[in-house]
Parts: structure tokens; sequence; C-alpha cells
């Protein structure tokens, strides 16, 4: 092989293994790229996602999120929904991730903010919308959640 075939050889595996390693993530025994797409509201759809709520939540749906081993790509919160785009493991169930984080947040905001016990009796409702996105719709999933401050 001659030296200039070599060396854009050599350039084209570098730069497909950069690629690779940006997009998937990988443990001793899998490759994956597994992301959802999370929305769920409040009891009666009430708008009390709100200031101090509102930022205590971030904070919460963070440190859940670290503690199961999740990545938050993209988090929306409006005044009645949140919108979420993670990336998780495959041995996480959606439906464990989405449980963890309701419950969780439910229990600390209650027990913070006196106005989500008494307006409200959960603050969660029981359902939630979830779908799975693939590297196509990746892109599109971001720009929705950012778009929903713009309605």
């Amino acid at each position: 092989m001659d030296e200039f075939l070599k060396k854009n050889l050599e350039l084209y595996v570098f730069n497909a293994y950069i690629f690779f390693m940006n997009k998937y993530n990988k443990t001793k025994t899998s490759v994956f790229n597994v992301g959802y797409h999370l929305i769920w509201c409040p009891k009666y759809r009430r708008k009390v996602l709100v200031k101090d709520i509102k930022i205590r939540l971030i904070e919460l749906l963070k440190e859940k999120a670290n503690e199961i081993g999740i990545s938050i790509e993209k988090m929306e919160i409006m005044l009645d929904h949140v919108h979420l785009f993670v990336k998780a493991h495959p041995r996480i169930s959606p439906h464990k991730i989405v449980q963890q984080f309701k419950g969780y947040t439910s229990r600390i905001l209650r027990r913070e903010f006196k106005m989500l016990r008494t307006r409200i009796p959960t603050l969660w409702t029981r359902s939630y919308y979830l779908e799975s996105v693939g590297h196509i719709s990746e892109k599109t999933i971001k720009k929705y959640i950012e778009d929903q401050k713009k309605v």
C-alpha cells in the first residue's frame, strides 16, 4: 500500500473512532445510544411549577439523574408540565426512570413547599408520555423542548 493511502486510511479510521466514541456510550460488554423524551404534569394540570418550586425541581431532577446514572440532555420546566430528554443505560427501564424522578421530586417538593400540600392531593398525575428517540430525531426533540418557552 502506498504511503498516501496508508495515511488517509489511518486518518479515516481515527475520525470514525472519534465520531463513534462521542455519539455512543459503552460498557465492557455493550455499546448503546438510548434516549427518551419524557413529559409529565402536576395533578389537575395545575400551574404550580413556578419560581422557587421550578428552581428546586431542576436541582432535584439533576440530583436524581446523577444518582441513578442518567444523563439529562435537555430539560424544560413549564408552568404545568415537565419536558425531559434523557439518555440512559438500556438496563434501566423507562418506567423506572419516570418513577424515580416523580417519586423523589414529589416527596421533597411537597415537604418543602406547603402550597403543594394544600392546593393538590398529590404533586404529579399517575400518567406520563414517553417516546424513545433515535439518532435521526434527537435534534428535533431537543429543538421541540427548547421551543416550548416560545409557546
